[in-house]
């Protein structure tokens, strides 16, 4: 009998679940949906049971057991409680997030940060597999980080470590959705980068990415963005240039403060590619003291669509470990 974890990851646009097994050595039953900030628990139950199935569809085969669940959720949290303190993303306050999924799922569970998660899942199965001192960030709906020290999620003494996407860039700069004024998230999230090259293009700046949302301005995302770049867009390319300058300021404070082994970065915004790795080591490289950056790979996550899954599941086996 195969013993699984079943990974949930809640990110601000979607929810996925995967089952994995206590080795982490694949991954089945993955499934997506887009995140339904009003009846989550229920949308999780739903999914939870169609991830089971799909999983012996693909193993062909029931024999295995599901014996607990990890979720992985945004914004700051109370892993004693099981309760999410805020989620600008998905408007949540002081949800108890976990224990109502326990309940429905009558199953032992873990509560963890989605973007620790994402990187956790990068350490144990990914692009930083192995590193001693790794630090990364997501890209999506906001921005998240994580810091894993030696193989254990570096929480802080109030589980609101790695909050890297509300680190302020700018004190007098645009507004986040945390109330705050000039974080990193309001510039180099999907929606902040789509929102800049919104502003550009009303400003008078030629694209071609209107030709990939039928002109519609309001379709702009940050894959067309992204898809625009990569097809010889000199103003999309110009978008995330920019972003990688952004994330590489950011990611040179992360290189001198834990001068870590590897860096990840997650999300879609990484397949540019050179578009956007060149010019943010170049600022790494600019900022950075010389023996962090000689010692630190800065590299794009592998495990896309899927890390936040691995990472939950290896989340709830570490915290029921370290219980026993």
């Amino acid at each position: 009998m195969i013993r699984m974890i079943a990974g949930i990851d809640i990110g601000g646009t979607n929810v996925r679940v995967g089952t994995v097994p206590e080795d982490g050595s694949t991954i089945h039953g993955v499934t997506a949906e887009l995140t339904q900030a009003e009846g989550t628990v229920d949308q999780i139950k739903r999914m939870l049971q169609q991830s089971v199935d799909k999983t012996t569809d693909e193993l062909g085969s029931s024999d295995f057991e599901v014996v607990g669940v990890g979720i992985g959720a945004p914004g700051p949290l109370d892993r004693k409680t099981g309760t999410v303190l805020l989620s600008p993303n998905l408007g949540w306050v002081n949800e108890p997030i976990r224990d109502s999924v326990a309940d429905a799922s009558g199953l032992p569970t873990s509560l963890e940060n989605d973007a620790n998660c994402a990187i956790f899942g990068e350490w144990w199965r990914g692009a930083a597999r192995g590193g001693r001192v790794v630090v990364g960030l997501t890209i999506g709906t906001g921005v998240g980080g994580g810091v894993v020290l030696n193989g254990e999620i570096f929480h802080g003494v109030s589980d609101a470590a790695g909050e890297i996407g509300h680190a302020s860039i700018d004190t007098n700069g645009r507004r986040c959705k945390c109330g705050n004024y000039g974080c990193l998230e309001a510039y180099a999230s999907g929606p902040a980068i789509a929102n800049r090259a919104v502003e550009g293009i009303e400003a008078g700046a030629h694209s071609n990415v209107l030709d990939f949302v039928d002109g519609d301005l309001s379709a702009i995302t940050a894959k067309t963005v992204s898809d625009a770049a990569l097809s010889g867009d000199q103003f999309c390319a110009d978008v995330i240039r920019e972003t990688a300058h952004f994330l590489g300021n950011a990611v040179a404070n992360l290189v001198n403060i834990f001068n870590p082994d590897i860096v990840v970065i997650c999300g879609g915004v990484t397949l540019t590619g050179v578009h956007l790795f060149k010019p943010l080591q170049h600022q790494v490289v600019r900022r950075a003291f010389d023996p962090s950056v000689a010692a630190c790979k800065i590299v794009p996550g592998a495990l896309p669509g899927t890390a936040g899954i691995f990472g939950a599941a290896g989340a709830f086996l570490s915290q029921r470990d370290n219980k026993g």
